[in-house]
């Protein structure tokens, strides 16, 4: 019975997002039910939940899907078609609601399966992967990649960081350098530290060949 819901979430999130090109596709939904499934063996979480929430996290995203965010409509209605209590779906809601980063507003999930996708989600930000959605948002966007004169600008609030137009190069200190020290499970801990030290290593290459240095 799980499986079969598990693998009816993984056939209708890769309808929804096979057409997607901003960084949200289908392999990043895939990665983070993988790497969340990951975390959570190691961290002892409802793999279920975990799995469920990790699939649908981004289906009612507010930068994707702005007409059913509020009410997380495209998941709640999955969820039951297959008949799942309304406990085990606010609960599943409640993870994804939790998911996405705010800024300076940002917090911890309550549950350790809401720990385990946020992880899972925020590992999927950084690093070689991380940079790649970094620049396919960015560009989705009309973004500039970098512009000197244009600095970052920290600790935004929710609503700041939604409405906030920035480079390229300034999201990675807006927020992608902020998320290593975000990271709740010690599982997920471990990887991060390698992925930032990668992202760091490849924007200081940027800046320097952006300056003619190399």
């Amino acid at each position: 019975m799980d499986k079969t819901i598990i693998d009816d979430a993984i056939c209708y999130v890769k309808s929804i997002f096979q057409n997607e090109y901003s960084g949200h596709d289908y392999f990043h939904t895939l990665r983070v039910y993988k790497t969340a499934t990951k975390i959570a063996e190691q961290e002892r979480g409802n793999l279920f939940i975990v799995q469920l929430a990790a699939l649908l996290h981004d289906v009612d995203d507010i930068k994707l899907s702005p007409e059913t965010y509020a009410n997380k409509d495209r998941a709640v209605a999955f969820l039951k078609k297959h008949d799942l209590s309304e406990t085990m779906i606010k609960t599943i809601c409640d993870i994804i609601d939790e998911v996405s980063y705010k800024g300076a507003d940002s917090t911890a999930p309550k549950s350790l399966e809401g720990k385990c996708v946020q992880d899972a989600d925020r590992l999927d930000a950084i690093g070689a992967i991380g940079i790649a959605r970094a620049f396919a948002y960015g560009g989705s966007h009309n973004r500039v990649i970098h512009d000197p004169d244009m600095k970052p600008s920290m600790h935004m609030n929710a609503d700041e960081y939604q409405k906030h137009v920035s480079t390229t190069v300034n999201h990675f200190y807006e927020k992608l350098f902020l998320l290593k020290d975000l990271i709740n499970t010690d599982t997920a801990k471990k990887i991060a530290e390698r992925r930032e030290d990668y992202m760091k290593a490849y924007i200081s290459e940027f800046l320097d060949e952006w300056e003619g240095i190399r």
